[in-house]
């Protein structure tokens, strides 16, 4: 097992998808398709979801897979923002930027974490939400768990104060940068522009403002012994940056989107290759909400209990108030 790449992870499928309106203003990465009715993007959406698991599943991934059923939860697939797990038991919840978004952090998840593995401690952050500090999960920081550094752009759901009380508390050296697109619009979440793999990262450091701080982030990367791969503006738009790496029964894979797999040179590809499988996955339309295959997975860090399988599948419960 590799300490970067989990073997399991959390899912949810949304019945009622739709690209959020009240997160547009500061995700540039959304798009709306004029060309289908709300219901059936829904639809799809629930496909793609399904589609997903059942490729993930078929590699030799656990998938815990969560229905989402409430309306009101239209950005719910990306579970990877609320909550993260790590090694040694613990698990963290956060504070979300956007109200529409926080009743997303499901208690359900949680207690099915407890039972399935090996939980010590739960340490959650949402009640900062109260100071208006906000720290969005595994889309805020990108981690390392191998040199223990949490990369994390800076913008309106990455507050490095609230990112410095989570690395003194988990145990991660925190890298806030400033990053920007082509109109100079700040980088939403770092997980679109960086991805860490065990033998390489990909990264956009052209979108890094200050060429000092470029360097470090790529310094610190290189010290870990990866290889690193430099993504484009192009590439991070077409959500090449938005990965995540996965150990299974049969070795690792890159699981990305379909989108994003086309967009890697050649040369990336190679490098990436020598590492694991790249996995595309077709996502069209989860990624008209402004985010990829990485934000779908929240990844399990944790220690399997040896007791009675937990069903894979579950309904929706209430939320976490």
């Amino acid at each position: 097992m590799s300490v970067q790449a989990p073997g399991a992870v959390v899912m949810v499928r949304p019945h009622h998808f739709t690209p959020n309106p009240a997160t547009a203003a500061d995700n540039r990465f959304q798009s709306l398709d004029p060309s289908r009715e709300d219901a059936r993007i829904a639809a799809d959406a629930y496909d793609e979801v399904s589609a997903a698991a059942a490729a993930l599943m078929g590699e030799g991934v656990r998938v815990h897979l969560f229905d989402d059923e409430d309306p009101a939860r239209c950005d719910s697939v990306f579970p990877n923002n609320w909550f993260s797990t790590h090694a040694g038991g613990r698990v963290a919840v956060y504070p979300m930027y956007s109200p529409s978004r926080r009743t997303e952090r499901r208690g359900d998840i949680l207690e099915m974490l407890k039972g399935a593995y090996r939980v010590h401690e739960v340490v959650d952050y949402s009640g900062l939400e109260h100071d208006d500090a906000y720290l969005e999960g595994t889309g805020a920081m990108v981690l390392d768990h191998v040199g223990r550094v949490a990369y994390a752009a800076r913008s309106h759901r990455t507050n490095p104060m609230v990112l410095e009380r989570f690395c003194a508390q988990f145990g991660y050296d925190p890298m806030v940068f400033d990053a920007c697109d082509e109109s100079g619009e700040a980088i939403y979440h770092t997980n679109v522009m960086m991805a860490i793999g065990t033998g390489y990262a990909l990264v956009a450091l052209e979108l890094v403002r200050s060429p000092t701080r470029r360097g470090q982030v790529r310094d610190a990367l290189a010290a870990t012994g990866r290889e690193v791969l430099e993504l484009t503006a192009e590439q991070v738009r077409e959500f090449a940056g938005n990965a995540i790496e996965l150990t299974t029964p049969t070795g690792r894979v890159l699981a990305l989107s379909e989108r994003a797999a086309a967009s890697l040179t050649p040369q990336q590809r190679e490098v990436v290759e020598d590492s694991c499988r790249l996995l595309p996955l077709r996502v069209p339309t989860i990624e008209l909400a402004g985010g990829s295959v990485r934000c779908m997975l929240a990844g399990v860090h944790l220690t399997p209990r040896a007791t009675t399988p937990v069903p894979e599948v579950r309904r929706a419960l209430r939320a976490v108030p």
